[in-house]
């Protein structure tokens, strides 16, 4: 597959019979739902249910822009790229948005940035591909179908480069690239990048017994105290999805958000208006697992149900109970994947807390294009000896999880 540049800022390509462009929206209300949701792990409806992946759903990335959370005014201004046949027919797609800072990202290139600033250069703005504020793994390089799946990863990869190159800017990132496609920014020349996760599988478990039974005595012991002292003081958990989730209980899970992350983060990321839209066009895609207290809830978690895979999100709370955030974020969450039989949980970014609870390691990826010669040349020899400690990392956690040894 060949690339042609012209003159109007789109990227042309093309085969022998087909020709192919890649056009730059800035904003999704320039994105037709139903061709995007006719991209692979968009949504449950186009017939790839075993790759559903929320995040990567029009609503979602939808309901970030037109709620004020991912906006120029934000920093996350929308450079998504779109590959089309010259007829306008969509075949891919990247999501990808200009910054200016790197918050939100979980991938952390601050020291990258302050040594290149510091050596006269300067590393922002930059491109990124990823989900806002989400640090789940996902397609990053989505497509119509797999025959053509291999040239439009090529044509996505080689696009974001180039787009970088037209736009001047230091680099260009996607971030959270799930194994499966990692290897095509590899063969355009990216950096790779690795770092590490904790996610719970799901062995077919009949119920959390099944799973207990599974541990070592004293580990199992320890979670059973502590799931019991959790629900102490007339603690109560319920599931909320679908039509559960009321105006009223977004109010009230609000408020747990915004003061956890007020005091965590310093700004919250997200606005009460997102939470709305999600409700509406995501629903059955949502589960809040809420702690009441007697008649009222104290705190609270928001998870994404995608067709495999529970993704733990946000907690928040506004009174304090012993080992409830590991009841409501961890234990709750394997209870509810056992239940409804998805094979995985991911919970969000780092905790090497998890590990006693049944979470283990897994290696996360990134790729990393990087224009100035000399920036590129420290961060690759930075990344060597990184892997090196992910990989020696997550083997000495394998060895010493909860786990039984036979």
């Amino acid at each position: 597959m060949a690339e042609t540049k012209n003159n109007d800022g789109r990227v042309d390509s093309h085969d022998d019979s087909t020709e192919f462009r890649i056009r730059i929206v800035n904003s999704f209300n320039d994105i037709d739902q139903d061709s995007w949701s006719g991209l692979a792990g968009t949504t449950r409806s186009d017939g790839k249910d075993e790759q559903y992946n929320p995040f990567v759903s029009h609503s979602y990335l939808w309901a970030l822009e037109a709620a004020g959370c991912a906006t120029a005014d934000t920093g996350w201004l929308g450079q998504h790229l779109l590959l089309e046949t010259s007829y306008g027919t969509l075949l891919g797609a990247l999501p990808c948005y200009l910054k200016n800072h790197s918050q939100g990202e979980y991938v952390f290139d601050h020291g990258w940035a302050d040594a290149f600033e510091r050596a006269g250069g300067h590393y922002y703005p930059k491109l990124q591909s990823s989900i806002p504020f989400t640090p789940a793994t996902g397609p990053r390089l989505l497509y119509h179908d797999e025959p053509r799946g291999q040239h439009v990863r090529a044509a996505l990869t080689g696009g974001l480069m180039t787009l970088a190159d037209r736009l001047g800017v230091s680099s260009a990132h996607a971030t959270f690239v799930p194994d499966s496609e990692i290897s095509a920014f590899g063969d355009q020349g990216y950096l790779l990048r690795t770092d590490q996760q904790f996610h719970f599988f799901n062995s077919g478990y009949g119920n959390y017994d099944d799973f207990l039974n599974t541990l070592a005595s004293r580990k199992r012991k320890a979670l059973k105290k502590e799931r019991h002292v959790a629900l102490e003081n007339d603690i109560t958990i319920d599931w909320l999805t679908g039509s559960d989730l009321t105006e009223t209980v977004w109010d009230t899970f609000f408020e747990f958000y915004m003061d956890t992350g007020s005091r965590k983060w310093g700004r919250p990321y997200l606005t009460r208006e997102f939470f709305s839209m999600i409700s509406e066009h995501m629903t059955h895609d949502i589960l809040l697992v809420m702690a009441k207290r007697g008649q009222h809830y104290v705190a609270g978690a928001i998870n994404f149900i995608g067709s495999d895979t529970l993704y733990g999100r946000h907690w928040g709370c506004i009174e304090d109970h012993p080992f409830l955030h590991f009841e409501v974020c961890y234990h709750q969450a394997i209870d509810f994947a056992i239940a409804h039989g998805l094979r995985t949980v991911e919970a969000g970014a780092q905790g090497e807390h998890k590990l006693s609870r049944g979470y283990m390691p897994v290696t996360t990826h990134s790729a990393h294009y990087i224009r100035h010669p000399g920036l590129k040349n420290a961060v690759a020899d930075y990344l060597h000896h990184e892997r090196e400690d992910v990989e020696r990392i997550g083997e000495f956690l394998r060895r010493h999880g909860p786990f039984r040894k036979d």
